[in-house]
């Protein structure tokens, strides 16, 4: 099955983004559209999913984005790379879990690249190494086409962090590629719609 793959190397307003992607959404959903894998990076943006909770905030002068994937805030900067997908599960196997072991596979196998061992939380959704988060997912299925994306922290400024409870985890860090290995890695983006776009094909 044919996904197209669109990357952005300057980074794209998430507003923007979304206007674009939830046209694709229904674009694919009426069959006018292919599927689609885009990797890009946002200006620094703090979002909040459908199950987010007021005193998630604590710096109460940012201003989040509620949006309608699942999970709660998170944080979008420079240097945190994001996948958006929009995937057809009705020509695939109706399946969300099978989907979501699907998108936390890859970033797995991604993160392996650097040495970084990475793990799964059966309570928690996203990407760990150790007790600290280094990748968040979120997804929306609608008439089972599945959307929105995860992101991938490489390079970016943790600290902003700080202002939030990243998905609702108060007890929990995040961390970073440049953090676990102070490598500041570049130029990996066609590996990484690779990965996305053979593991998503096996469903």
């Amino acid at each position: 099955m044919s996904i197209e793959i669109k990357i952005s190397k300057k980074p794209i307003p998430y507003k923007k983004a979304m206007l674009f992607l939830n046209k694709r959404v229904e674009k694919v959903k009426n069959g006018k559209k292919r599927e689609l894998l885009w990797i890009l990076e946002h200006p620094t943006t703090y979002t909040a999913g459908v199950s987010f909770n007021q005193k998630e905030i604590l710096d109460k002068k940012i201003k989040i984005i509620q949006t309608n994937r699942g999970g709660k805030i998170t944080l979008h900067n420079p240097g945190q790379k994001i996948i958006y997908f929009v995937i057809n599960l009705n020509n695939r196997k109706r399946d969300v879990r099978k989907f979501i072991n699907i998108i936390e596979n890859s970033v797995i196998e991604f993160l392996k690249i650097f040495k970084i061992k990475p793990k799964k939380d059966k309570k928690n959704i996203g990407i760990w190494v150790n007790n600290n988060k280094i990748a968040a997912i979120g997804i929306r299925v609608s008439r089972w086409v599945a959307y929105h994306g995860c992101s991938i922290n490489i390079s970016n400024n943790l600290n902003q962090y700080l202002k939030i409870v990243p998905c609702g985890l108060d007890n929990r860090k995040v961390t970073s590629v440049l953090k676990e290995k102070k490598i500041k890695p570049e130029n990996y983006e066609n590996k990484l719609a690779e990965i996305f776009t053979r593991n998503i094909n096996q469903i």
